[in-house]
């Protein structure tokens, strides 16, 4: 893999969860600085966001851990009165996450009139061996990149031939995690040379739907709308970019 200097994606995860939540995102790509975005498809507001999204560049939220599987041969024994369930997802066989994968995939590409730039997964769900083995033969397929938290994950997707960064920063608990100034921190220290994903969470507080992480993410929208946030990729020659930087690299 020939890596470049240096790049960096900066990625907001839950685009289509919650109406407020869009809306944070949708705002922190046209006037902030992150650069990329993840689309969950099949959430009552999916349809909703991805209209108001088109163009940008997004890739697929992909969700195990709750609502109607995208699969119509989803098998029941692995749903939780119909749903997806987050606790049933390391169960799940590479088959039948592959499957979903590719369905959810091409409701992307339905909602949005464009293909997706990546894969990522709600609530790091790939952790689980069942599910990054599925994930990476569906990746493989679309020819997609995936998010890697790590290195051991970053070997078994590049075995399987599917691209992904080179380094990855972010996390999201009971505090806001991107405040100003742990950005500037980490953006002073970036590695000198790959890919690397700062994954975030802006939006504002989630109207529709029950979050643990709720007005933390207002706290990450001020992050990366702040002039600060701006001045300090500025200062280090750096444009945020999508991960088709990653393809090209692979």
């Amino acid at each position: 893999m020939n890596l470049p200097g240096r790049a960096l994606i900066i990625n907001a995860d839950d685009l289509g969860y919650d109406p407020a939540v869009t809306r944070g995102i949708l705002r922190a790509m046209q006037e902030g600085i992150v650069s990329s975005a993840t689309l969950m498809v099949n959430t009552p507001y999916s349809e909703t966001a991805a209209h108001e999204a088109r163009g940008l560049s997004l890739g697929l939220h992909f969700n195990l851990s709750h609502g109607l599987p995208v699969w119509a041969a989803f098998p029941s024994h692995f749903l939780r009165n119909g749903s997806l369930a987050e606790p049933l997802a390391q169960h799940l066989t590479p088959d039948v996450v592959e499957a979903e994968a590719l369905a959810q995939l091409e409701r992307l590409d339905t909602l949005l009139g464009q293909p997706a730039t990546h894969v990522d997964v709600h609530k790091r769900l790939h952790r689980h061996p069942g599910v990054l083995e599925g994930l990476a033969r569906a990746a493989h397929v679309a020819l997609l990149p995936v998010r890697s938290l790590d290195a051991d994950m970053r070997r078994v997707l590049r075995a399987h031939g599917v691209p992904s960064n080179d380094h990855f920063i972010g996390e999201a608990g009971t505090e806001a995690y991107w405040t100003l100034e742990r950005l500037e921190q980490h953006l002073a220290t970036l590695p000198e040379e790959g890919i690397t994903e700062l994954m975030c969470h802006p939006g504002y507080t989630p109207e529709a739907v029950k979050s643990g992480y709720a007005r933390q993410r207002e706290v990450e929208l001020a992050t990366f709308l702040h002039p600060r946030a701006r001045l300090a990729l500025t200062r280090l020659g750096l444009k945020p970019t999508d991960f088709r930087v990653v393809t090209r690299a692979g």
